[in-house]
């Protein structure tokens, strides 16, 4: 007997103009998501990214007061590639980031500046699909931007944000997507935007010649060129980047 044919994901919504990708650290869009972006940008579409931390802590080999400058170098040439202009870092401690309410506030704040339709984040679950342990940090980030998309609607969440900043509601926020799940239930078709990705997570060099022996650019080409391939499987062919996609 034949094996059942997997369930295919949805297209991604695309009746929508701007996005916000809040992430916890520089690479995280890079190892996945940057493909999807590029084909955004390329439609038109306005993605700013939010980093709560500049990645201080990821570099054993160097000091954080060194490494946080060269990370968001690092983060704002990456971006470049894939047709990202706006890139903003929270200053929250790389590899201690704490869920709570100040996390939640700053996310908010960035939604309620940007207006979003879109926002994006990265898996929030304890493991990466029940195998691996996620990082604090990803769990954090992760569950406080679901919050943050609902907190930036209420003037009753966080009022100091209007008293103090100007900054008035923003109930405009229709999904949020999370990439690198492993319940995904929409994609974006990568094809166009693959070797933007691959670029793209090779501006982190100076991370990823720590993280790897490989070479470089092989390292990064045959990562993202097998993520996508294998979610081609669920999108009728075409190699993709998946998501999660929460309505609100």
């Amino acid at each position: 007997m034949s094996e059942p044919a997997p369930e295919q994901l949805e297209p991604m919504p695309d009746d929508w103009q701007r996005a916000l990708a809040v992430v916890a650290h520089p690479d995280d869009l890079e190892y996945g998501c940057a493909a999807a972006v590029a084909s955004w940008t390329d439609g038109g579409r306005e993605v700013s990214y939010l980093l709560a931390s500049r990645g201080e802590a990821g570099i054993d080999t160097m000091d954080p007061a060194t490494c946080a400058p060269l990370r968001e170098q690092e983060q704002r040439a990456s971006a470049a590639v894939v047709g990202v202009s706006s890139v903003e870092f929270l200053d929250h401690r790389d590899g201690v980031i704490e869920y709570g309410t100040e996390l939640r506030r700053d996310i908010a704040a960035a939604i309620r500046r940007h207006r979003p339709e879109l926002v994006i984040t990265l898996n929030h679950r304890d493991t990466w699909g029940g195998t691996a342990w996620n990082t604090p940090d990803h769990r954090a980030v992760g569950r406080a931007t679901l919050d943050a998309a609902g907190d930036a609607g209420n003037r009753w969440i966080f009022p100091e944000l209007i008293a103090e900043q100007g900054l008035q509601p923003w109930n405009g926020v229709r999904w949020v997507a999370v990439a690198g799940t492993t319940t995904p239930t929409h994609a974006v078709d990568a094809t166009a935007g693959l070797e933007r990705s691959v670029l793209s997570l090779l501006e982190h060099r100076t991370y990823i010649e720590v993280l790897t022996d490989q070479d470089p650019e092989e390292y990064c080409r045959t990562f993202l060129t097998g993520y996508a391939q294998r979610a081609a499987a669920l999108f009728g062919g075409r190699p993709a980047v998946t998501f999660e996609l929460f309505g609100r």
